[in-house]
Order: C-alpha cells, then structure tokens, then sequence
C-alpha cells in the first residue's frame, strides 16, 4: 500500500517563491519517474515537470528556468522548487510517482495561488 502525501502549497505574490514536496510511504518500492503536474480553473492537467531514477529532467516550456524538480531517494521524497512565480502559475499542483511493479500513485494535489 503506497501513500502520497503533498505539501507546501499556498498564497504567495508574483515573484515569490514555493517549495513542494511529495514523500511516498508504505509499501516497500523501487521508484522510477516522479513528476508534477498542475491543472487550472477550467483547464487539462498538465505536466509541469519530471525526474527520472538517474536524475535527468524534463520541464514544461513555460516554468523552464523557475522551477526545479529534484529527489531525495532516500526519503523518498521529490520537491518542486518555484520562483519567480506569476499569476498564470495558479493551479492545483499534483504529485505523480511512477513505481516499479506497483505502477503509476497521484497525491492529494495541493493548491498555489499566485496573487497580489
């Protein structure tokens, strides 16, 4: 049994900055991919950004360069730094884990407001 636990959403300015974090717990696993994605008000959910087992990163065109994804295996936890956050980053923020055998877990989502 695999649990994702997400936290770290919020209110925060243009120009501010969050951390995200998703830890997995329970079942003994081997994680591949861990990525997050992000749906707006009246949108499709998107990836926003990826990491494989090795490291390599993937990120959506428009956080490319504010936004860092990275893990830390041993808590089995990844992260998503943001900054330089504007208005349209606004969404729902989910957590995406792809494990070995078990497959695919989302979290919970947790909400960024990014507002004056």
């Amino acid at each position: 049994q695999v649990q994702l636990v997400e936290s770290g959403g919020g209110l925060v300015q243009p120009g501010g900055s969050l951390n995200l974090s998703c830890a997995a717990s329970g079942t003994i696993f081997s994680i591949n991919t861990m990525a997050w994605y992000r749906q707006a008000p009246g949108k499709q959910r998107d990836l926003v950004a990826s990491i494989s087992r090795g490291g390599t990163t993937n990120y959506a065109d428009s956080v490319r360069g504010r936004f860092t994804v990275s893990r830390d295996n041993a808590k089995n936890t990844q992260y998503l730094q943001m900054n330089s956050l504007k208005p349209e980053d606004t969404a729902v923020y989910y957590c995406n884990v792809v494990f070995s055998v078990l497959g695919t877990y989302w979290g919970q989502g947790t909400q960024v407001t990014v507002s004056s």
